[in-house]
């Protein structure tokens, strides 16, 4: 959960929810339509982050932890990266394997990222969803409001393009900077975090060598991105491991 917080109450429940860790094929995804899916965020600073890093001591800046997973790495399936000097590092990942890991075997679907909402465990983020939250009223999702327990947006799909490259991923945790930014990540508004060069979206080693990131883990590649529902991911690496749950 680089550049983001897991705030104690609510992450049992949180863990449960995704205690098994499973991954399935894309027809366990729900398919949606929603109304954010034509809002493109465009010019957006991207960093890297990857399961199983380090970025300072304490929850703040672990991968080991997401917001929506206290167990993120273990349900993964270790280090999305190499292990050097007892430290999970990132690499480099090509087309010739999909982008996929080089060094592990994934559990969960490598191509994940995160935006700057948390509806579980940020306050403010969790009271605005049913509000903010554009498809929390469609028929695969609005069963969870009732739960606060039951994150809306963990899971869901992405777009995301750099220089015409065009690529995949779910969200699996919350940041950077900022937790409810719902002006930007729901809407046309620049996103509120000034760290990181001003970055709107942290993405995961895979779409860094899917998006061909200039920088393994910097702060100056710049995508456009906007939310889709599942009817609209094609094929791609993307669709080898689904994550749900």
């Amino acid at each position: 959960m680089k550049r983001a917080y897991l705030v104690a109450v609510g992450v049992a429940a949180a863990i449960a929810c995704v205690a098994s860790g499973m991954s399935a094929p894309l027809a366990a995804t729900p398919n949606a339509t929603h109304p954010s899916s034509q809002i493109w965020h465009r010019g957006i600073v991207s960093t890297t982050f990857w399961v199983g890093e380090i970025f300072t001591s304490g929850p703040n800046g672990s991968q080991v932890i997401s917001t929506y997973d206290g167990k993120w790495e273990v349900h993964y399936g270790g280090c999305d990266g190499v292990i050097k000097a007892g430290k999970c590092r990132t690499e480099r990942r090509v087309a010739s394997n999909g982008y996929f890991p080089r060094h592990m075997r994934p559990k969960q679907n490598p191509f994940y990222l995160d935006v700057p909402y948390d509806d579980l465990n940020d306050r403010i983020g969790a009271a605005e969803r049913a509000r903010v939250v554009p498809w929390a009223h469609l028929a695969p999702y609005r069963h969870k409001l009732a739960n606060p327990n039951l994150s809306l947006m963990k899971n869901h799909w992405v777009k995301i393009i750099d220089h015409g490259r065009v690529c995949y991923g779910q969200i699996e945790d919350d940041g950077p900077g900022q937790y409810h930014d719902a002006a930007y990540v729901f809407g046309r508004a620049r996103p509120r975090n000034r760290l990181y060069n001003g970055a709107g979206m942290d993405v995961s080693p895979a779409l860094n060598g899917c998006l061909g990131f200039k920088e393994l883990n910097g702060d100056t590649d710049v995508v456009s991105w906007r939310f889709i529902g599942f009817k609209d991911v094609p094929s791609g690496p993307w669709r080898r491991l689904v994550t749900r749950g």
